[in-house]
């Protein structure tokens, strides 16, 4: 998903986000995640550079086709199991602590 370079970025914003940074922290920005502060600097930079802005633009949109798509639910009895044995592996750190 990262490009190479900066091309396409303006790179002049207020801000000290390189298009790497604002590539690691996208999905953090897309799940709301980040502090106040570093989502506007995060989309400060989406406001400057086109391929970074692209890139969350596809993420955004892919998650909106996974989630109409993605309807399925897991069964209550799997759930159970999961919560049982992380309580389980838990009961055992403690023991070993």
């Amino acid at each position: 998903m990262a490009h190479e370079g900066r091309d396409g970025c303006g790179g002049g914003s207020a801000f000290d986000v390189d298009c790497d940074e604002a590539v690691r922290q996208l999905y953090h920005f897309l799940d709301g995640e980040l502090t106040e502060e570093r989502r506007r600097e995060i989309a400060t930079h989406l406001d400057d550079c086109g391929p970074c802005a692209d890139a969350a633009g596809f993420e955004a949109e892919l998650r909106v086709v996974i989630s109409s798509r993605c309807k399925d639910r897991v069964p209550d009895s799997l759930i159970q199991r999961v919560a049982a044995a992380i309580a389980a592996e838990e009961d055992r750190q403690r023991s070993r602590s």
